[in-house]
């Protein structure tokens, strides 16, 4: 731009504290350096009540894609693209204002969703990015985030190698090489927790440092992947079901303010974590790691992991795929109702 001063006034207003606290800008500037996307996704919003195992039911906010997909979903559909393309997520903000943060993306402020550091929407924007990192990240509103996000507003954010879907990289432990390998069964196991005081708040709760609670979690219900335990230990979307020989990826999100403790019924490797492989030329600093069959291994809020389960080796001298996720909450271990604060489902090799 040479000499000429770019004046963010004009697309932005003006500056003031209250722009980075209590009112962040509420507008729909144009994307900059605007390119033509290889992918496209439109994200608007939809509310609705998710039917609970006790015969209650549970509100439920969560995004809907507008180009023809399902309208009650959660979590929200999935953006799937590969590794170099030139992705658009569009959203469309029809009540109040949101924002969609592709968390872990690399983007530039106008297109990292945070509105207390840019701008948040009210009707429509185009987010712009391009990943050069193939692995598991999400998506969620950053308006009034904790709320937000444990009201149910995120979704599954893949980018996968430029071979496309079933292919992953996984590093050697001397940091030289990376072998590209086919996967055969993929499971995507978003782990939460749903407290229904959360449900009596309005969207803007706590934005101005109220005292709301925001900083107590008690959770009445235990979810995997949309699906309220106990029914996780049947329900297909969470349930997975491999051949002996396959190659088994999981990829593994801790969306509870709990810390997520998980175990698993069969040995399995690590090769991603948080959207960066383990290994290989470009990671020598690292290196993927093994967990034992029945051994614990614990995630904090947000943190993801790619595991590789091989199920000719899962299942030698194993008959049972049992897989528990326990949810440990530091203001009391268990509900005082006496239910777990556990959800279980399987892996199932025939």
């Amino acid at each position: 731009m040479g000499d000429i001063p770019f004046d963010d006034t004009a697309i932005l207003g003006e500056k003031n504290f209250d722009t980075f606290g209590c009112n962040p800008y509420a507008k729909n500037p144009d994307t900059p350096d605007f390119l033509r996307p290889d992918v496209e996704f439109t994200r608007g919003f939809r509310n609705f009540d998710l039917d609970t195992p006790d015969g209650d039911e549970i509100r439920i906010w969560s995004f809907r894609d507008e180009e023809g997909g399902e309208n009650n979903v959660w979590p929200a559909p999935t953006i799937r693209y590969r590794a170099g393309e030139i992705a658009h997520s569009k959203v469309k903000a029809r009540k109040g204002t949101h924002t969609i943060h592709h968390h872990g993306i690399d983007a530039t402020p106008f297109n990292d969703g945070v509105g207390h550091t840019s701008f948040e929407v009210n009707g429509n924007y185009v987010y712009q990015f391009q990943s050069r990192y193939p692995g598991t990240y999400f998506f969620h509103c950053h308006k009034n985030t904790v709320l937000h996000f444990e009201m149910g507003m995120y979704g599954a954010l893949i980018v996968d190698e430029p071979e496309g879907p079933g292919f992953v990289r996984v590093g050697d432990d001397k940091g030289e090489a990376a072998e590209l390998q086919q996967v055969d069964v993929e499971a995507f196991w978003v782990c939460d927790e749903l407290d229904q005081r959360y449900r009596e708040l309005n969207q803007n709760a706590g934005l101005c440092g109220e005292d709301e609670g925001l900083n107590l979690i008690k959770p009445d219900y235990f979810a995997v992947s949309g699906v309220l335990a106990p029914e996780t230990e049947t329900d297909r979307r969470v349930r997975v079901a491999a051949k002996l020989g396959d190659k088994i990826l999981i990829r593994l999100l801790n969306a509870a303010y709990a810390v997520l403790r998980t175990t698993l019924p069969f040995d399995a490797k690590v090769i991603s974590v948080d959207g960066r492989s383990l290994g290989g030329p470009f990671h020598p600093w690292s290196k993927p790691f093994t967990i034992k069959a029945g051994e614990p291994f614990e995630l904090v809020s947000a943190q993801r992991y790619d595991i590789l389960i091989d199920a000719d080796r899962a299942t030698a001298g194993t008959d049972d795929g049992e897989v528990v996720f326990e949810f440990l909450d530091w203001i009391r271990e268990q509900p005082q109702d006496g239910r777990e604060a556990i959800a279980r489902t399987f892996i199932d090799v025939s």
